[in-house]
């Protein structure tokens, strides 16, 4: 019943009429006055009722009377009447209608009684039916009456002080309802525009309506209260508290965000005021460090204060999730003192409150999301986002980190951290639990000893706080142990599962999107807006370290099912989100996570380790602390449900799994299952741990690839418990499905599985090396599943997967191949029969690529796989024979495949095949296969198991040309289209055809392809099936050559025959020259033959004879083929090959050969000589000027037919030779071609070996030597016209090779003449005769010839150099002959001086006639001759023969004699320059040797020796010095100083006494003294030259007497008694002579022609002549006085200076 209805009225007037009797009767008698007001109250109602119409108007207009009386009944302060007064006014204001005024009296009222502390119940009952029941009351009024209730408040009276508690709520509350109600109304009418925002502290509210403006007051004022300062508004508080007054400001801020965000005022108040007030609370929270209070601080910190900080928590939560767009600095600090709360130094209650605030933020992923957006990712910002997160890992983290004992006021901390004490007791719990093995049942984390129950704080998504809810406390609760823990815990999770499922939610939205975009607009791109992406990786990026840090420690300590299940949970949907995101790292990192948990603890699993090291590298920084990626725990006290063998290295021993690793195995497999498509690269992870454990448990795979549980044979470690026992099928189960389901995956996702599980294969073929330990099989079995299930697609998985199968075949550990190949034959034969769309007969790329893995399987060398392949192709020939078509090849290359080292039966099996093969199916494949066909055949002759199947495959090779020959025509007709069809397919490609001899037609190749196969058998290692092979050979060639086009028989010659050749001739110099023993026994092997090179000789021998054979049958038909020239190279070098080999039957037999084809050549006329410089050249002869070319008398080249000639050489056809030069021509290029050859074979076969002598092959035999020699003059009549200075060098280098080549020793009697003979070898005249014919050939022919001669020389002075320095061949030791005993010397050298002698004598007989000629002197002849002989002269005793040094002195002095007159005439040009320093030295290292003469040499022989000294001497004085002025001063020099060397004494120690007298040399010094004196004064200057030279000789000669004088006296000082040695006497009385004869000399000169210094040293002498006189020696005194006598002329009186002019 609504209060305005008539009943309610009227009974509303009865009421209030009794009420007023009942005021009157009260008052009757103490109160009179207010019972006269209530007298005329009744009145007044009543006459109001009369009126009938709008009765409660009329009471709301006059309610001021009406309510008069109960005022005053009030004032009375009578419980009674007070309390009938109240009601009645409650009653009144129920109905509405009170007025304004009224209210303000009603209010004043109150006022008095809560004053005088009456009725305080009733009064807040009022005043609140006052503000409910209507708006009247607003402004001051108001204001007083909220006053009202504040001071209620803060009675004595318990009751009281709780209802004005609530009613001040309702009364905000309902202040703010009203500002709202009034928004409502104005709603719709424009908004005035707002005012200019002043920054004033107090804003202007003059534009705020009423009920606004109230509650902007109101809030205002609370703020002022909670600061502790003065109200503006609510005048007359006398006292509050903070907790009041947050608690009143966190019930605005929560139940009215609204009017905050719509009204810049509120926003202000909450920017300006609020958000600074909370700041400044928080400061002793922030400051107060737990423990702190140990060491008294200077300053007192005051102590954070629960209740007011735990409702300061309270705001902050609402600020944040209400206004977080308004405040965003604000927030950010809150958010950050958030995060510094949780902090261990913190006391214990205030990190619960901390973290169940945190745990209100992490229920709100769209509040996180925007902290992320305006934040995180925001330039210069604290990274909020992150911080949140991390700082709830690091305090997780922190909570398993016991406190450390030596903090003393930690653990005795007081009250407000008694949580940190019961941490410390607790920890003792589980070791009485854990360590009698049972279990604790409540659920806790345990890690490293530290045991953390586990409580249920809240339901799952929602944030029910506890200790957020105490406001009723006031000191801080104690904290259970784990409450925190818990918090935190379920925070983690809360903020896992809000953000995935928010992001995978907008994630399936965009993906629908996309998907609806694609079908409408197939054609275009859809471009997602990148903004949110980026938000969701940041979020992801931000948070994903700190919660895989936490969410890892919490797993290794969680010892409950479900908190392990809800850990897995999240780090398994983090793992898939981030995939889908694409953000690679922190996906693997946390599939890392779970892998790991998967495994026993510090299981060594390298992938892990790998992606971990590479995380922790990265050690993630929280709040400064550093966290790690945790390792494991050893000690958990988990349940082991299983033991078993670790598949790595390095666990020894066993492992245990826990039941925790198999429910994380479990999540693995899940994820793999669900999530597959985003795993990308981390399938590896996934799989390798899943092997790992597959492995542990024991499972082995089975056919099919699915993995059973073993038998338990097979482990005898492995122990499982019944409760996995019947775990194992379900997980073998989810591990066929896991695989079953790719099928449903993307190509990409596919790829990354396949990769994944190659590389865990490659894995455990490492680990399977090495050592035989069962292998690893799950990735080749899951392999073979996966391939299996996704037939349909085969082609894009094929490749990566078969290859990795062939991989796995060539493994040395025979179980893990096996597996290999079966795995790949079960995927080829189920390839081969499925029902693919297109069909394989249509689709043949397919088929090739099904079948290449079989024919891949070739290259693996175990036997056990070739059988499997082997047993393969069997099974497919017979199911698919017929319709193999394009796979033929592929088919026929797997028979083919045999190698020697795959034993008998393998080859048989093959062989068996074969001959199926050609028996059965060679019409029916095509034709083209039969090339290939013939090459199996071939290669079934090749291999050397069994002889018999090679001679049976020889065999088939004649059946195979059996059938070409019938069906010759078929096949020619099938090959060609077949040709044709390739030919265009080239051309579309722009390529040429490419198929072995292609030219021919394609039925002649196959006939090549024959020829070849059997070319290839002739150079079979055995001999029986050479020489089989050879025969077929030419004989085929001979029955079916016939058959061959033209042109294919220059490819038999090429392709065929000298390949052949070719062959032989590398099998033949690279066979083994070990004797082989007798065959079986009684088989006896010829000396010649019992060797392989011997037996190979033979065939090289053969092979050449037939060749040449055929060459000179054929030779019409072959010179038609227009490079018969080349081929004639060919075999030229063929019989090169064979001369040089080290074999003596064969490189006799090419010589033979070489002489045999030479005799082939017509013999040249000499009219035609002039086409050979042209071919030698190889210039087409046009170009050549033909006088140049034709010499003098000799007819012009006819050029046109030349030209001719020599296009015909490229290839054009052949008309029959024309007569004359033509011919002439072609048979210079071959005998040029012929130079060519014997030119290599000379050079191989003296070139001297290189490597150390040990490993010394072969050096040519003697005989040899000759017999190539002896072919150079006969070849050089041929070939003499262009005979160039490079021909003559290359020949030189020969002929020196050839002689220094030594003999091997049990030949040398045969050839060296015994050591005293001195006479040459063969090879040595030869080597003569060569450079004989030569130098005459030069000397008859024409000028430009002569150029040669240097050359000759050259190689004439190398020889004679033999004669000191035998030539060295390579690092050969030779003994020398004289030394040799026969039996010991492998290489005796020859004795080379008669030979050097006989050299030297032709040098100077050619000297002699060519002294004169320009290139003899350009060439500087004269220099290297001296040069020569300078080794022997200057060795001189110490030559190996006397003979040698003697005939070179008299070479030098006949060369000189020619010579010297040359060279001076020659002066000018300077061409001699460099001759006359070396003639110096010539003579110096001659005349003053260093070696000594031999102790038996007689007197008679050193007087002849001296005396050959003496004709060098007069030589010098006779050709030489006389002509002083032609030659340099420098030489003259030289001579000088040699002279006077000579002057003096000089002779060998080693003497005796008695023979001092004659080994003196005195004739010699004579003679170098007088030449000396000689020059020294010529009376006649004729030029300046020569008196330089006399000047130059004086002074060497007055500085030689005074060194002697000197060095004399100094001796005889020093001897005292002791006579000096006699030669010193002897020198020194010469010396004096020489000084007497100096003097008489010079005083007969003109004073003019002796220079000063002269004079200078003459007169230096003489204090050193009279210091001699002291001598003992009568000799020397006799000579010192001749000697004295001549100084008196210059002795004279001083000439006195000169004065002024005057003497």
């Amino acid at each position: 019943m609504s209060t305005s209805s008539p009943e309610a009225v009227k009974k509303l007037l009865e009421n209030m009429q009794t009420d007023l009797r009942s005021l009157s009767m009260e008052c009757k008698k103490k109160f009179p006055p207010v019972k006269e007001a209530a007298e005329s109250g009744i009145v007044k109602i009543k006459t109001i009722a009369a009126r009938k119409t709008d009765i409660l108007a009329a009471l709301k207009e006059n309610s001021s009377e009406v309510v008069q009386p109960f005022l005053m009944g009030c004032g009375t302060k009578e419980p009674k009447i007070t309390q009938l007064c109240l009601a009645a006014i409650q009653r009144l204001m129920s109905h509405e209608v009170v007025s304004e005024a009224a209210a303000g009296n009603i209010i004043n009222m109150l006022w008095q009684l809560m004053e005088n502390g009456l009725e305080e119940l009733k009064l807040l009952q009022t005043v609140l039916v006052l503000l409910t029941t209507n708006t009247v009351v607003h402004d001051e009024v108001l204001s007083k009456a909220i006053v009202l209730c504040f001071r209620l408040h803060f009675t004595k009276d318990n009751i009281t002080n709780n209802t004005a508690a609530a009613t001040v709520r309702q009364v905000v509350t309902v202040v703010f309802e009203r500002m709202v109600a009034e928004d409502e109304r104005f709603k719709g009418i424009a908004e005035q525009p707002p005012p200019v925002q002043g920054n004033t502290n107090r804003r202007s509210v003059s534009t705020l309506r009423p009920s606004a403006k109230d509650a902007y007051m109101l809030f205002q004022d609370l703020c002022q209260l909670v600061n502790a300062d003065a109200p503006y508004w609510l005048v007359g508080m006398t006292e509050m508290t903070r907790t009041f007054g947050l608690e009143l400001l966190e019930s605005v801020l929560n139940d009215f965000p609204g009017v905050f965000l719509q009204h810049q005022e509120f926003s202000f108040l909450l920017k300006e005021r609020v958000c600074p007030l909370v700041i400044k609370l928080f400061s002793p929270n922030i400051k107060f460090r737990q423990g702190a209070g140990a060491a008294a601080p200077p300053a007192p910190v005051e102590k954070p204060y629960f209740p007011i900080c735990m409702r300061l928590l309270r705001v902050v939560s609402v600020l944040i999730k209400h206004f977080y767009s308004l405040l965003v600095t604000e927030c950010e600090i809150f958010l950050s003192l958030l995060v510094k709360f949780l902090d261990g130094e913190k006391p214990q209650w205030l990190r619960a409150v901390a973290v169940e605030s945190v745990h209100r933020l992490c229920v709100q992923p769209h509040l996180l999301c925007s902290f992320c957006q305006s934040y995180d990712m925001k330039q210069h910002s604290t990274k909020v986002f992150r911080d949140i997160v991390n700082a709830l890992g690091s305090f997780i983290q922190s909570l398993f980190i016991v406190p450390n004992a030596g903090n003393a006021a930690a653990v005795s901390a007081p009250a407000g951290g008694s949580g940190s004490g019961t941490l410390g007791t607790a920890q003792g719990v589980p070791g009485t639990g854990g360590g009698s093995g049972t279990l604790t049942t409540q659920a806790a984390f345990e890690y490293r000893g530290n045991w953390i129950p586990l409580m249920t704080v809240s339901v799952q998504g929602s944030a029910k706080a506890t200790y957020l809810e105490m406001l009723d406390k006031v000191e801080p609760p104690s904290i259970p142990e784990g409450y925190a823990m818990s918090v935190a815990f379920s925070a983690l999770l809360d903020l896992v599962r809000g953000i995935t499922s928010m992001i995978e939610r907008e994630l399936t939205t965009e993906e629908e999107a996309a998907a609806e975009f694609r079908e409408t607009h197939p054609e275009q791109e859809w471009k997602p807006e990148p903004g949110a992406h980026l938000v969701w990786e940041e979020m992801v990026n931000a948070s994903w370290c700190g919660l895989l840090a936490a969410l890892s420690l919490l797993l290794d300590a969680s010892t409950d099912e479900a908190a392990t299940e809800n850990i897995l949970k999240a780090e398994m949907t983090m793992a898939s989100l981030c995939g889908r995101l694409g953000l690679v790292t922190p996906r693997d990192a946390f599939i890392t996570a779970i892998c790991k948990a998967s495994l026993p603890p510090h299981y060594a699993l390298t992938v892990l380790s790998s992606n971990t090291s590479n995380l922790s590298s990265k050690a993630y920084s929280i709040q400064g602390q550093s966290v790690q990626i945790i390792s494991p725990s050893s000690e958990s006290h988990q349940q082991v449900v299983a033991v078993g063998q670790p598949l790595t290295a390095q666990p020894q021993g066993t492992v245990v799994l826990t039941a925790k690793n198999i429910q994380c195995m479990r999540t693995l497999l899940n994820l793999a299952h669900c999530h597959g498509a985003v795993l990308g690269t981390s399938w590896q992870l996934v799989l390798a741990t899943l092997q790992h454990l597959v492995w542990i448990l024991g499972l082995k795979p089975a056919v099919g690839g699915a993995l059973k549980p073993g038998r338990a044979v097979e482990g005898p470690s492995t122990v499982l418990t019944t409760a996995v026992m019947t775990d194992l099928p379900v997980i073998s189960n989810i591990l066929s499905r896991l695989f079953e389901s790719s099928q449903y995956l993307d190509d990409v996702s596919l790829h990354h599985l396949i990769n994944a599980l190659c590389s865990l294969s490659l894995e455990a073929m490492e680990m399977a090396y090495g050592n035989n330990k069962e292998p690893s099989l799950f990735a080749v079995a899951k392999l073979l599943e996966t391939g299996l299930v996704n037939m349909d697609r085969i082609e894009i998985l094929w490749r990566p997967l078969t290859g990795h199968l062939l991989e796995v075949c060539q493994h040395p550990n025979s179980r893990m191949r096996e597996w290999g190949a079966e795995a790949l034959t079960a995927l080829i034969k189920a390839g081969l029969s499925y029902k693919h769309d297109p069909p394989l007969a249509q689709n043949q790329r397919l088929q090739l690529l099904l079948l290449n893995p079989l024919k891949e399987l070739s290259n693996v060398l175990h036997a056990d796989i070739r059988q499997k392949q082997l047993e393969c192709v069997l099974q497919i020939l017979q199911s698919q024979g017929d319709s193999l078509g394009p796979g033929w090849p592929l088919v026929l290359g797997v028979i083919g495949a045999i190698r020697n080292d795959q034993g008998e039966s393998l080859i048989r099996t093959a062989f068996q095949c074969l001959q199926l093969v050609v028996t059965d199916f060679l019409p029916t494949m095509p034709c083209t296969c039969l090339q290939i066909v013939v090459d199996v055949a071939g290669s079934f002759g090749l291999q050397n198991q069994e002889l018999n199947i090679s001679l049976t495959s020889i065999g088939l090779l004649w059946n195979i040309s059996d059938y070409f020959f019938q069906r010759g025509e078929a096949i020619t007709q099938e090959l060609e289209r077949e040709e044709e069809a390739l030919q265009k397919q080239a051309l579309e490609m722009g390529e040429t055809l490419n198929r072995p001899f292609h030219p021919a037609p394609p039925f002649d190749c196959l006939w090549l392809c024959l020829y070849a196969k059997l070319g290839e058998l002739c150079v079979d290692p055995r001999p029986a099936v050479r020489k089989s092979a050879g025969q077929t050979l030419f004989s085929t060639i001979a029955a079916h050559g016939t058959l061959l086009q033209q042109p294919t028989w220059h490819i038999v010659v090429w392709k065929v025959l000298f390949q052949l050749l070719d062959c032989v001739r590398t099998s033949s110099t690279t066979a083994d020259k070990e004797k082989i023993e007798s065959g079986g026994g009684n088989i006896l092997i010829h000396h010649s033959r019992d060797t392989a090179e011997k037996q190979w000789a033979e065939t090289w021998v053969l092979t050449l004879a037939g060749v040449a054979r055929i060459f000179n049958t054929r030779r019409y038909l072959l010179q038609q083929l227009g490079d018969f020239f080349e081929a004639w190279e060919v075999l030229l070098n063929h019989i090169q090959s064979a001369a040089l080999s080290k074999n003596n039957e064969v490189s006799l037999a090419a010589l033979k050969s070489f002489q045999e084809i030479l005799q082939i050549v017509t013999p040249v006329k000499d009219s035609d000589k002039a086409g050979d410089a042209l071919a030698a050249m190889g210039v087409p002869p046009v170009l050549i000027d033909p006088l140049s070319a034709s010499g003098p008398g000799r007819p012009l080249v006819r050029s046109d037919s030349l030209v001719e000639r020599l296009t015909r050489y490229n290839g054009a056809e052949l008309q029959a030779p024309p007569p004359g030069e033509e011919s002439a021509l072609e048979d210079s290029t071959l005998w040029w071609s012929a130079w060519n050859t014997w030119y290599r074979a000379g050079t191989e076969s003296t070139r001297p070996p290189s490597g150390p002598a040990e490993k010394l092959a072969f050096i040519p035999s003697q005989p040899f030597l000759t017999a190539l020699i002896q072919i150079f003059p006969a070849l050089y009549q041929h070939i003499k016209a262009n005979f160039s200075m490079d021909d003559l060098k290359k020949l030189g280098v020969i002929l020196h090779g050839a002689v220094s080549v030594p003999i091997s020793s049990d030949a040398s009697p045969f050839i060296l003449p015994s050591y005293t003979e001195a006479t040459l070898t063969s090879l040595q005249e030869a080597v003569l005769t060569a450079l004989d014919v030569l130098q005459k050939a030069i000397c008859v022919g024409p000028e430009n010839l002569q150029v040669m001669y240097p050359a000759i020389f050259e190689q004439l002075l190398l020889f004679v150099e033999f004669s000191c320095k035998p030539p060295q061949y390579g690092r050969v030791e030779t003994k020398h002959v004289a030394n040799a005993k026969y039996n010991q010397a492998e290489w005796v050298a020859l004795n080379y001086v008669p030979f050097a002698e006989r050299s030297l004598e032709v040098v100077v007989d050619l000297y002699h006639k060519t002294a004169c000629h320009k290139a003899v002197i350009n060439e500087k002849v004269q220099q290297n001759i001296i040069k020569t002989l300078r080794m022997p002269l200057g060795l001189k005793y110490a030559c190996p023969s006397e003979s040698t040094w003697k005939l070179a002195v008299s070479s030098l002095l006949k060369v000189l004699s020619i010579g010297l007159p040359v060279a001076r005439q020659q002066a000018s040009s300077g061409k001699f320059d460099t001759m006359w320093p070396e003639l110096a030295n010539a003579f110096e290292d001659f005349l003053f040797t260093k070696s000594s003469p031999p102790d038996n040499l007689s007197i008679q022989e050193f007087q002849q020796n001296e005396s050959i000294d003496v004709e060098v001497v007069q030589l010098i004085s006779t050709e030489i010095l006389p002509f002083a002025n032609f030659i340099p001063k420098d030489f003259v020099g030289q001579i000088m100083t040699m002279l006077n060397k000579g002057s003096i004494h000089s002779q060998a120690p080693s003497f005796t006494e008695a023979e001092i007298d004659v080994r003196m040399r005195e004739e010699f010094s004579k003679v170098c003294f007088e030449t000396l004196l000689q020059f020294s004064f010529s009376n006649k200057v004729s030029t300046p030259q020569e008196g330089y030279i006399s000047r130059m000789a004086l002074s060497v000669l007055l500085k030689r007497a005074q060194d002697v004088l000197r060095r004399y006296v100094e001796d005889e000082r020093l001897s005292g008694r002791c006579p000096l040695p006699r030669q010193q006497v002897t020198e020194i009385i010469f010396v004096l002579k020489a000084i007497s004869t100096l003097m008489d000399s010079l005083k007969k000169t003109q004073p003019e022609n002796v220079d000063g210094n002269t004079w200078a040293q003459v007169i230096a002498l003489y204090p050193t002549l009279v210091e001699c006189i002291t001598c003992s020696s009568s000799e020397v005194s006799a000579a010192l006085k001749e000697a004295l006598g001549p100084f008196k002329d210059f002795m004279q009186p001083p000439v006195s200076k000169v004065q002024n002019g005057e003497s």
